[in-house]
């Protein structure tokens, strides 16, 4: 029951996540927010993404115009560097870039003018929302992204601590059209307690579409392999290996 995910050799206590097969949140282009620094640390990283089980990754960079100004003049070029690198260590991961847009007005004048966004498979559009305070019209945001063609993916949903007086709120915006991806390390307490505590309830109820990484260096997939969560990755339906063919 255990092999798919610590693998045959049990000693060796590897996680193995090929069955989930794609990863689709992390931070591994260099120089451009706060993940990784080098070209060569994003080589160590897609190694490490490869010996976890990952066949493919979209990295996603932030896009939160008072912090991170990226954009895809900025992040494809590097991404280019950074596959071409990969590609000289001989590892076989695929390398793709999105995005992850923190929802602010610059993302809505992206949306009401017609701009390009860097999407996940499927035309997902990967957003975040503030940590400290919440979007007061979310659902009509939700809304707007839809009616632009794309399919909105909200980003460690667990992690929004507001939310956690009324968690119906994540219903809601499931029935709203929107897939909501949880953070690997949130099903270990590598987050704390009361995140730990709101993966399992999303699990448990049935909300979550797409496992990530969400990791910004090395030592987050450590930590991946050192926790590798509880009983839900063995069992829970994630959706990420539907993209590997879009």
């Amino acid at each position: 029951m255990l092999n798919w995910l610590f693998g045959k050799n049990k000693s060796n206590h590897k996680i193995n996540l090929d069955r989930i097969g794609i990863d689709i949140h992390s931070h591994i282009i260099p120089g451009i927010d706060d993940g990784v620094e080098t070209i060569e640390e994003s080589v160590a990283m897609a190694a490490r993404m490869q010996e976890l089980g990952y066949s493919r990754m979209f990295t996603t960079p932030h896009v939160m115009w008072d912090c991170y100004r990226n954009s895809p003049e900025i992040i494809l070029p590097i991404l280019t560097e950074v596959q071409q690198a990969v590609k000289n260590a001989g590892l076989s991961i695929q390398i793709n870039a999105a995005a992850e847009y923190f929802i602010d007005e610059h993302f809505m004048h992206l949306l009401r003018t017609g701009q390009p966004f860097l999407t996940l498979p499927g035309n997902r559009l990967l957003v975040e929302l503030p940590y400290s305070t919440p979007l007061l019209n979310i659902s009509e945001t939700i809304f707007f992204i839809i009616s632009k063609g794309y399919q909105p993916v909200l980003a460690h949903p667990e992690r929004y601590t507001y939310f956690y007086s009324d968690p119906s709120v994540y219903k809601k915006l499931c029935d709203h059209g929107c897939e909501l991806q949880v953070n690997i390390l949130s099903l270990s307490h590598y987050y704390g307690a009361n995140v730990h505590k709101m993966a399992e309830w999303l699990l448990k109820n049935g909300l979550i579409t797409f496992l990530g990484t969400d990791a910004h260096k090395i030592q987050h997939l450590d930590m991946i392999n050192k926790n590798p969560g509880n009983h839900w990755l063995l069992k829970y339906p994630f959706q990420n290996e539907k993209l590997i063919s879009i």
